[in-house]
């Protein structure tokens, strides 16, 4: 696996990150997306430092994550019922 180094400007700090060369694409927008939700918290909030701006992006991010996580449950159950029903349906047809 080609690993690479790469920086990443978050908050007016750079970090090296060594890193999959698969993930280095993904890693630059998510850097990018960090920086532009800071921005737009500096611009129509009452932000006082940075560590304020990263403390909302990282409970926005997190907020973010849990909704994927809870919609992918939602969605596992929906499409495991629909199997179950296409399954017996099969089952009384062959009958």
């Amino acid at each position: 696996m080609e690993v690479r180094r790469i920086t990443i400007n978050i908050a007016g700090r750079i970090y090296p990150l060594n890193v999959p060369a698969a993930e280095e694409e993904t890693l630059r927008k998510v850097g990018k997306q960090i920086e532009n939700m800071i921005k737009d918290f500096e611009q129509n909030f009452d932000v006082r430092d940075k560590q304020d701006a990263l403390a909302m992006c990282a409970l926005k991010l997190g907020t973010n994550a849990e909704v994927v996580a809870l919609n992918h449950e939602k969605n596992i159950k929906s499409s495991t019922e629909r199997l179950i029903s296409i399954n017996q349906s099969l089952e009384e047809f062959g009958k």
